[in-house]
């Protein structure tokens, strides 16, 4: 009897199992699979300032969290695919140089907040690819002083829109991070020379980089330059904060 009952016990747990791995798990909050679901698109409001957001894929990871947080303050953009459907990454200065004009477009911007470094500093096959690589005996995308010379191209054509400008310093690298290989000593001398440019163009620099040091074993996902939901949410929040500020200072010398 006693054998006959742990049976049946034993077959109804593992058609629980069964039946639970049978349902899709919905993704996480934040993740790729989630943002990907959450719309790129929307209906600007003529009457509100226009903010562009340029970045990479840190940048796309709270771009919609900012736009939240701005709602009825702001219209926030940034550059999207065609069809609507997903974020463009902006990668690195290399791309910059080329995409910055298509980016600005002929809408009036009153606000952009930019970032390039984590691809610029990646290890490529061949300098000024983005490509995927490894192998620390590979060339970086753009060098500290290709990344330097690059953005000054970048931010001399904002600067030219009339545009109030803030530069985010590029977030930290996480040791063991690979596929592409970056080091985690590269983001720290890459800001150096981003800060000189800025300090030389009078743009105002938003330090995600010394932001984001206190929380790292919170916000970052290990071996990896991205973050959990909590990081991004973060972020965005710092971000939105930064624009706030730049639109009211903006407001006030009307």
């Amino acid at each position: 009897m006693k054998s006959s009952f742990a049976l049946l016990t034993s077959l109804m747990m593992v058609s629980l199992r069964v039946a639970a791995a049978d349902v899709p798990s919905k993704p996480e909050q934040g993740s790729k699979a989630e943002v990907a679901k959450r719309s790129w698109t929307f209906t600007a409001d003529p009457k509100l300032p226009n903010v562009l957001i340029l970045g990479d894929s840190i940048s796309i990871g709270y771009t919609l969290d900012v736009r939240e947080m701005l709602a009825g303050r702001a219209n926030v953009f940034r550059p999207i695919s065609g069809d609507g459907k997903s974020a463009e990454n902006c990668s690195g200065t290399t791309k910059g140089v080329e995409a910055i004009d298509r980016w600005l477009g002929d809408r009036k911007w009153d606000v952009i907040h930019v970032n390039f470094g984590l691809h610029d500093l990646k290890h490529v096959p061949k300098a000024g690819e983005d490509t995927a690589t490894s192998n620390a005996n590979d060339p970086l995308q753009a060098s500290v002083e290709e990344y330097r010379k690059n953005l000054e191209i970048i931010m001399g054509k904002l600067r030219a829109s009339g545009a109030r400008l803030i530069f985010a310093t590029t977030t930290p690298v996480a040791a063991g991070t690979a596929n592409p290989l970056r080091e985690t000593d590269a983001p720290p001398r890459y800001n150096a020379a981003a800060l000189e440019v800025m300090k030389a163009l009078g743009i105002r620099v938003n330090d995600l980089f010394a932001f984001t040091v206190p929380n790292l074993d919170k916000w970052q996902l290990p071996k990896n330059v991205h973050f959990t939901t909590a990081g991004s949410k973060a972020l965005a929040g710092e971000v939105a904060k930064v624009i706030e500020q730049e639109l009211a200072e903006k407001r006030s010398k009307k």
